[in-house]
């Protein structure tokens, strides 16, 4: 008998993590016997468009690059993921969709789309433009295969703005005063907006005081790049990539042209000004940006194996009954891969540094590695002794600090060592396999995948994910292996030799001088204070849902349907984490009163308490548990709003899919 209930769902965010949730229901819901699947209204709720969602708007610069190449990034299962997971019936990673778009363009490609997709292959950055196009693909491909399977799939164009409990479901506020009830609520809401700091709210108003522009932290789409001045200096906090954003649109975006020199790389570049360039000073915490990606055919190296920290020796610990500490039982397994991969690179490429044979060197250096317990670190000190001139090793946990921490006579030696550091890491970037440094980041980046998997859910101590994995080592490794596309490195290294970008130096402080009305910035290790009219926050709202500026959030909190988790320091003291508290998959908010929210789930950056890495899209072809857990994710939430499971609690009964009621959901 055919089922005519229907289940009413509100997916709050219609970005990629939205678009995983709608693919998953569809494909959990084919798997069902035909007289079983649950009659489904589902409605995606988002003022921006379903697929780009607010980050991937398919209008904003083409100059603005994803941080990932084209065979990364998917929102649905492609490659060996598909393996492990329902089919999708979309059923593409933005690579294979490049790939058919190159030999069946679409009708909804632009003129702009087309020329992109021209040049563009598996290792190159795309456009977040482009992307986003891909995201509006997939949408359409999901509206078409939820029609065809009678599944009632929509888009409600609007924020919503609060959540009221009706009986088990629930009725969503709308801005513009509409109103949806839903029997499910799933939040996909992805990057949301933040209250600004203290220090920021400090600067802010000083900007109202003296009439300067301050511009806070945003999504840089967001930004209007044209108020920055002309020929005026413009101070920057953070190189990370949203730094090179607005590198990149107040030059090339301004009529400025990157020439080639014919020089190598580190020095490939030249920049011809058109004028109309603000001076850019910059500043961050390391006093450099983020080290770019190598240019590599694959996203992990080839030449990068695992063999410490791996899902082998990440089970064994599982099966041990331990709750790892990071410095203690993980730090030392990945330092171990990082380290084979830097000296296994430079004896394969640079035997002839070495000081003795490299096959003898590579097995003195595995038996050192291979021995147990803290006296590896000294067995591989003593073999690196005694192979290994000092121009020729490296101290990865020193990577943190690339300038050394050491005081610098003024901007020009500054500027001079800073630009030493990217000319050699635009020459690392460009030799890519074959650059030792840039393989020990490479298995960094593969160990992320690993470490994701075993910290989830509960599986560190607390104590070591606030002061060591979050504490000291996040930072180190997002400055290694999430820095931008290796051209942009090059590209800031010809405006800094053209004097258009000039640096402030590591553990910069800003302030206003309240007697000239400008802002100021100096940093402790260099002699030289800069002043500007103009400052601009280069980087994201923080991920933190205490401060959030999302009503929709913020409504959550106040009313006591959810709450930021807290973990213990390693001192006892209690300590506010930036993600919600929720249970464990499929993932629902838990209240104030400490009982999990009934139909109401969580997916993405705001599991951040306990996930690490939300902010890093699926990985094509990766295991569903590490760089692909935001589609497991998901899958886990339409497996249980299927089955009629109530975050947790299955109900196991035949028909429970689709009980939830037979009104239809209805927008007013």
């Amino acid at each position: 008998m055919e089922n005519t209930q229907i289940t009413r769902i509100a997916v709050v965010g219609a970005g990629p993590r939205g678009l995983s949730v709608v693919d998953r229901l569809l494909s959990r819901r084919r798997m069902l016997p035909e007289a079983a699947r649950p009659a489904l209204r589902i409605v995606l709720v988002d003022p921006y468009d379903p697929g780009p969602g607010h980050v991937w708007r398919t209008d904003q610069s083409r100059l603005f690059l994803m941080n990932t190449p084209a065979l990364f990034p998917t929102v649905v299962p492609a490659g060996p993921t598909a393996a492990e997971l329902p089919p999708s019936p979309a059923g593409l990673s933005f690579d294979g969709w490049r790939e058919l778009m190159r030999s069946a363009p679409g009708p909804q490609l632009s003129d702009a789309d087309r020329t992109e997709l021209a040049g563009l292959g598996s290792a190159d950055f795309p456009s977040r433009a482009l992307y986003g196009r891909y995201l509006q693909w997939t949408w359409h491909r999901l509206l078409d295969a939820g029609r065809a399977d009678g599944v009632d799939l929509r888009h409600e164009r609007a924020e919503a703005l609060h959540l009221q409990r009706r009986g088990t479901g629930f009725t969503v506020e709308l801005s513009g005063g509409g109103q949806l009830d839903a029997d499910v609520v799933v939040l996909a809401l992805g990057h949301v907006p933040a209250d600004l700091s203290a220090e920021q709210e400090r600067l802010r108003a000083a900007a109202q005081r003296h009439g300067l522009d301050y511009f806070p932290p945003a999504v840089p789409g967001d930004v209007d790049f044209s108020r920055l001045p002309e020929g005026e200096p413009v101070l920057v906090r953070g190189l990370g990539l949203n730094f090179f954003d607005l590198m990149v649109q107040v030059t090339e975006g301004r009529g400025g042209r990157f020439l080639s020199t014919g020089d190598g790389p580190g020095r490939a570049l030249r920049y011809e000004a058109s004028g109309r360039e603000p001076l850019l000073l910059a500043a961050s915490r390391r006093g450099t940006p983020y080290r770019a990606k190598a240019l590599l055919d694959s996203y992990i190296p080839r030449s990068v194996r695992l063999r410490y920290l791996n899902r082998e020796a990440a089970s064994r610990l599982t099966r041990r009954g331990l709750n790892p500490g990071f410095d203690h039982d993980l730090w030392p397994l990945l330092h171990r891969d990082a380290v084979w991969a830097y000296y296994g690179t430079l004896a394969r490429v640079r035997p002839g540094v070495l000081r003795g044979g490299a096959e003898d060197f590579l097995a003195e250096l595995q038996a050192a590695l291979d021995v147990p317990g803290p006296a590896w670190d000294a067995a591989k000190e003593d073999v690196l002794s005694r192979y290994v001139p000092d121009a020729h090793r490296t101290n990865l946990e020193a990577l943190a600090q690339p300038l050394g921490r050491r005081p610098y006579a003024g901007a020009e030696e500054l500027d001079a060592a800073v630009l030493a550091y990217l000319e050699d890491d635009a020459a690392g970037s460009a030799a890519g396999e074959d650059d030792p440094l840039k393989m020990a980041i490479g298995a960094f980046n593969a160990g992320r995948s690993v470490l994701k998997e075993v910290v989830a859910d509960g599986g560190l101590a607390e104590e070591s994910w606030l002061a060591e994995l979050r504490g000291w080592f996040e930072p180190l490794v997002e400055g290694l292996a999430s820095g931008p596309p290796p051209q942009r490195i090059e590209q800031l290294a010809a405006l800094t030799r053209a004097g258009l970008v000039h640096f402030v130096g590591p553990d910069p402080r800003f302030d206003v001088d309240e007697a000239a009305g400008l802002f100021t910035a100096a940093s402790p290790w260099v002699g030289t204070r800069h002043t500007a009219r103009v400052l601009l926050e280069a980087m994201m709202p923080p991920n933190r849902v205490e401060r959030t500026g999302s009503p929709l959030l913020g409504s959550l909190l106040r009313d006591g349907l959810a709450r930021p988790k807290v973990m213990m320091s390693a001192t006892g003291t209690p300590v506010l984490t930036p993600g919600l508290d929720v249970t464990p998959p499929p993932y629902r908010p838990v209240g104030v009163s400490g009982e999990p929210q009934q139909n109401l789930y969580v997916l993405g950056l705001q599991l951040s308490s306990v996930q690490w890495g939300t902010a890093i899209a699926a990985e094509a072809g990766a295991p569903a548990a590490a760089g692909s857990r935001t589609l497991r994710d998901a899958d886990d939430i339409a497996a249980a709003l299927l089955a009629g499971a109530d975050g947790g609690q299955a109900q196991q009964e035949a028909g429970a899919a689709g009980r939830h009621g037979a009104t239809s959901l209805s927008v007013s």
